[in-house]
């Protein structure tokens, strides 16, 4: 992958449009949730992203993460770090298709209806497992695609929204100043049901994934340069896809109470009107959710198949999961065993509920993320000799700094996900259980399959 597929497929790891972002609204209003998608990339996503842009760049290894926490903490942490990302993935990939679904309903819900939905989900999941065994540049080329066809609908939006606000109310022709002073007060309108803590537990979900595109390191050009400006052009491309969409329907007059997951629709149908150009919107916005679900699973596919590939090479997992195939002069090697265990393992996490899938999500990506910071700190006292083509910019206590964010926005989100429950067990209960189950893990892993040493860490291109 060059640097604008690398771009591509890192946002919709990340993000994949302003869907999902529904429920911030109905949460915390208008004002609220543009000041929480304005502060959490400062203090979430850019040191996440710079963290990523010095590993990725220092050490260009397939398997990203879990090769940094393995070379800073050793196998077992190395393990741990996986075991982490690809629990989560259980959880976070089981997601998409229901978005997929979710939105297709709106224009056809008779194709979605009872087990149609189950089906549609599994052909999501089978043909972005397809598109993956074409490798890493098809699917970043693909994403470059995707995300032109998503935000086409919601540049429209944008204009038609803002021009609705400030020079078209309803209420008649006013002067500049009054159209200005009515968007505010409904910016500041506040909620039926107000819930901070659910707004920024979406928020960061909505944030998160950043480390994601590190485990392609060696299917990208030029990864020394390339990853770190991929990271930061990035951070800055979501914040952008996020707050200008929200700002212009909050200016347009709609109601934040209105909004719930999947109501993108329902906007563009009141922003532009009842006749033919609505109609047409919102079907256009309605195919963008359901690119947004099949993007996101497509490009996060490419990221958590690799992982597995490098247990495997290490020994931790079956040796099967080392196949690939053949490698072409414009097409490097893909897992392909590795990508299809994933994609049944995904199709059988379907069904579970959005709020349980994000709180356990959370816990268990936050650990691993946590894992990589340490590993970013330990490697700059362990080896600061190691060639860093990108450096956080100022010292050791600034990349110790750099974790202290995320950190204390993870430890809200577990405060505010108390109440969540998988089945008879809190939802962070059955995290953590999954979580501890990782040295048992490791051990059985040993066991099973680690027949040698582990072997040597390669040295970076």
């Amino acid at each position: 992958m060059r640097l604008l597929p690398l771009i591509a497929a890192t946002y919709f790891m990340v993000a994949g449009g302003p869907y999902g972002l529904e429920d911030i609204l109905g949460d915390a209003g208008y004002g609220r949730a543009l000041l929480l998608l304005l502060l959490i990339p400062l203090v979430w996503s850019l040191p996440t992203a710079l963290m990523v842009g010095e590993l990725a760049s220092a050490l260009p290894q397939e398997g990203g993460y879990y090769c940094w926490v393995r070379r800073a903490l050793g196998p077992f942490w190395g393990f741990q770090e996986a075991w982490l990302s690809l629990a989560a993935s259980v959880f976070d990939m089981a997601i998409y298709p229901v978005i997929f679904v979710l939105y297709l309903s709106r224009v056809a819900p008779a194709l979605t209806a009872g087990p149609r939905a189950t089906l549609w989900e599994l052909a999501v999941v089978l043909v972005c497992a397809a598109w993956n065994l074409r490798g890493a540049k098809s699917v970043g080329e693909g994403s470059i695609g995707f995300f032109a066809l998503l935000l086409a609908p919601f540049a429209v939006l944008v204009a038609v929204g803002l021009w609705r606000g400030l020079f078209a109310h309803a209420a008649g022709l006013l002067t500049l100043h009054d159209h200005l002073r009515h968007s505010l007060t409904l910016l500041r309108a506040p909620v039926a049901a107000p819930s901070l803590a659910g707004a920024v537990s979406i928020a960061l979900w909505n944030y998160m994934g950043w480390d994601n595109a590190s485990t392609v390191a060696q299917e990208v050009e030029s990864p020394q340069r390339n990853y770190p400006r991929a990271m930061l052009l990035s951070t800055a491309l979501v914040a952008l896809t996020y707050i200008v969409p929200l700002a212009a329907i909050g200016i347009s007059g709609i109601p934040a109470g209105q909004f719930t997951t999947g109501a993108w629709t329902d906007a563009a149908r009141s922003i532009a009107g009842p006749g033919l150009f609505g109609t047409l919107l919102a079907l256009a916005v309605v195919l963008g959710g359901m690119l947004n679900g099949a993007g996101m699973f497509n490009a996060l596919m490419l990221s958590y198949a690799r992982v597995p590939y490098a247990l495997a090479q290490d020994g931790l997992l079956p040796r099967f999961l080392t196949r690939t195939t053949r490698a072409r002069p414009t097409r490097a090697p893909v897992p392909w065993a590795s990508v299809l265990v994933c994609a049944v393992a995904w199709a059988l996490a379907l069904g579970l509920s959005f709020e349980r899938l994000i709180s356990i999500d959370l816990v268990l990506y936050g650990a691993s993320l946590l894992l990589e910071f340490v590993a970013l700190v330990v490697l700059r006292l362990r080896e600061p000799a190691l060639a860093r083509p990108f450096r956080i910019p100022g010292g050791l206590t600034t990349a110790i700094l750099a974790g202290v964010g995320p950190a204390l926005l993870l430890a809200f989100a577990l405060v505010a996900a108390h109440s969540q429950r998988v089945g008879p067990l809190p939802a962070l209960v059955f995290a953590a259980l999954v979580a501890v189950a990782g040295p048992l893990a490791y051990w059985m892993a040993r066991l099973a399959f680690f027949r040698q040493s582990p072997p040597s860490v390669p040295s970076p291109r």
